[in-house]
């Protein structure tokens, strides 16, 4: 969907890979170059579990709604929606004439398929299907036919984010997909899972967005063409847009600078001075855009349970640190953010403070009640020594048993953990506590948090947006990436010792209440309560938030970036000249 490739595109940095001069120039000529900042792990949308994956096809298909320069819903596929009964019932209507990139006809049979035989298919499990769910039974909604281009979801209880999740979720085609999602493989499971893989015939990825994916080399490019079945007339003006994939963010602004890119779609704090000076004469412009909306954070491993051999996900020693909220908060404490916006973001940026960004209107500030943790040492060692840990000869960190207290800290090499990862470090050393790192390739990450559970502490970030809902799945304590907690995959026996504690119960509560409420002003408060209890617990430890600057070649006419858009939301209008 259109909106997903917009908003990752704000937030995702990358580069190209080398060619010669001449022909990338002569190339630039058609095409568009945008950056992903790592490799992609599926072209399945409804499997998608990276943001590398999701931006790769946020051209290839849409949804029923998009959003507009300000994140208003705005018709993409339905021409209009309609709420009846009181709420309970969504409507939505088709555009006439609508196709696929393959030129068959996409129908209202294509949306009842993408609902209710995929996102809501008991043997899809999926993110997708877990935000989807109702209430405290995890009820999910019910669809019929109205007519030809009509159809009609039925809520079992009033849901306030079911308008722009419906409306954003990728419609896809019933006469490519219906027989894999019908098919057993030899373990009983449905051949869709293994369907669209990065390895697949790129003449079966069918979509309806504005350009189709023309073809793909691991670890180098994916290069895209104009979708000529897409509803909008005129066509895109840019016939071609190519993604670089290659890691270095310092990479970026030299491919950047050499006229092989065109956007950097978030300028780093550390290159804004050298960027600047050179705007006029490189032919760009810098333009700011406000707090990016992402969360960065650093996350403790709390899953106290065991593996099928009996083996603990996290040793018990450790885990009690970890599971030990005074620990949590010295270790918040013991962080200098102060240093990080200074030294790597160059002055721009903030703390962040909440689990909400502030561009959403659910965001609860210092000055509302929200717990915050300024950098103080002193007051870190305070709370180590109230649990129960001291200080050995060396002035190194011990707990009651005399275990030194050391730990392995995970993040990828792409992005700025790698970077801000060794000033935490730093300054726990200063506490006198031992951090391991270990920077991992984005997918090697991912693997660790999702399928071994094998892990202590990690960072990363989830995008975000105005909705908190969109990240139920993060925080529901049988939500399919509440990786400080992981709860078994379906099928899965439980794990025994998992244990889910009554804070996260409290906020499983609170997530049903707040999807369930309509009044604006009652929600905000039931997800200012969440907020307060994710910073009084500190499950994640949330970093710094940059201040959003996308460069922009002037060789792109059209552009008109917004703080909710991003740099390149109208994509469509926009056009290269030389």
């Amino acid at each position: 969907m259109r909106q997903r490739f917009l908003s990752f595109l704000l937030l995702i940095l990358v580069t190209l890979s080398i060619v010669s001069c001449a022909s990338i120039t002569n190339f630039n000529k058609q095409r568009l170059s945008l950056p992903i900042d790592s490799d992609i792990k599926t072209l399945n949308p409804v499997l998608v579990s990276d943001a590398y994956s999701g931006q790769a096809l946020g051209l290839v298909f849409n949804g029923l709604l998009t959003t507009d320069e300000n994140g208003k819903l705005i018709p993409e596929l339905a021409e209009k929606w309609e709420f009846k009964q009181g709420g309970l019932e969504l409507v939505f209507t088709l555009k006439p004439g609508l196709k696929w990139s393959d030129g068959e006809p996409l129908t209202i049979e294509d949306v009842l398929f993408t609902f209710k035989e995929v996102y809501f298919n008991p043997d899809i499990p999926s993110s997708i299907q877990e935000i989807f769910r109702i209430g405290e039974k995890r009820e999910l909604p019910k669809l019929k036919k109205i007519h030809d281009r009509t159809v009609s979801f039925t809520l079992p209880e009033p849901f306030a984010p079911f308008l722009r999740f419906a409306g954003g979720a990728d419609i896809l085609p019933k006469h490519i997909l219906s027989e894999a999602v019908k098919t057993k493989d030899e373990n009983g499971k449905s051949k869709f899972l293994q369907t669209w893989g990065i390895d697949t015939d790129l003449r079966k990825l069918v979509g309806s967005g504005a350009y189709k994916l023309s073809s793909y080399l691991p670890a180098e490019r994916l290069t895209y063409d104009r979708n000529p079945f897409y509803y909008r007339s005129p066509l895109p003006n840019i016939p071609k847009i190519v993604y670089q994939i290659m890691g270095s963010p310092d990479s970026v602004v030299l491919r950047f600078r050499s006229k092989e890119i065109d956007v950097i779609p978030q300028v780093r704090g550390q290159d804004f001075q050298i960027l600047k000076r050179f705007e006029k004469q490189g032919k760009f412009q810098i333009y700011p855009l406000g707090e990016v909306s992402n969360r960065s954070f650093m996350m403790f491993n709390l899953n106290q349970g065991k593996n099928k051999e009996g083996k603990p996900f996290v040793d018990p020693i450790k885990s009690a640190w970890f599971n030990d909220v005074n620990f949590r908060r010295a270790i918040a404490y013991a962080i200098d953010r102060s240093a990080m916006i200074n030294t790597y973001y160059r002055g721009l940026g903030s703390p962040q403070d909440s689990p909400i960004p502030a561009i959403s209107p659910y965001h609860f500030s210092r000055e509302e009640g929200i717990p915050f943790y300024d950098y103080n040492p002193t007051k870190a060692k305070d709370l180590l020594t109230k649990s129960g840990f001291k200080y050995n000869e060396k002035n190194r960190l011990v707990d009651r048993k005399n275990n030194e207290v050391r730990f392995t800290l995970m993040t990828s090499s792409g992005g700025a953990g790698a970077s801000l990862a060794p000033m935490i470090k730093n300054d726990l050393d200063r506490i006198g506590i031992t951090v391991d790192l270990q920077i991992l390739e984005f997918t090697a990450l991912i693997d660790k948090l999702d399928r071994s559970k094998q892990w202590e502490v990690g960072m990363l970030g989830f995008g975000g947006g105005i909705e908190p809902h969109s990240s139920f799945h993060l925080w529901y304590s049988e939500g399919a990436s509440h990786m400080f907690n992981l709860a078994p995959n379906p099928g899965e026996p439980p794990y025994p010792g998992r244990i889910i504690s009554d804070w996260e119960k409290q906020i499983d509560r609170l997530l049903i209440a707040g999807a369930r409420e309509i009044n604006e002003d009652k929600r905000r408060q039931i997800y200012g309560e969440f907020q307060k209890i994710v910073q009084s617990q500190l499950p994640l430890i949330y970093m710094v938030t940059p201040l959003a600057m996308t460069a922009i070649r002037n060789r792109v006419q059209g552009v008109a970036p917004t703080p909710a858009g991003g740099g390149l939301w109208n994509l469509d209008e926009l056009r290269l000249t030389e």
